[in-house]
């Protein structure tokens, strides 16, 4: 049995095709590299990007075993 966890984490400046900004990617890694070590598996993301806001966001879920 699983239990599942899901977040979001907002990016410092919306994405487009070419515009991921490198504090993002480390931010993230840190966050993933964080739950990881709690004993979370990431299973999926989506980005999220509205036309009216500057700011993005990823809507991640993880899971891990049930103790």
């Amino acid at each position: 049995m699983y239990e599942y966890k899901t977040e979001i984490l907002r990016t410092g400046t919306k994405w487009g095709s070419d515009k991921a900004n490198d504090a993002d990617v480390s931010n993230f890694n840190n966050v993933f590299n964080e739950r990881a070590e709690a004993g979370w598996e990431l299973v999926t993301y989506d980005y999220m990007s509205t036309s009216t806001s500057i700011h993005g966001a990823l809507l991640v879920t993880y899971k891990k075993k049930k103790p």
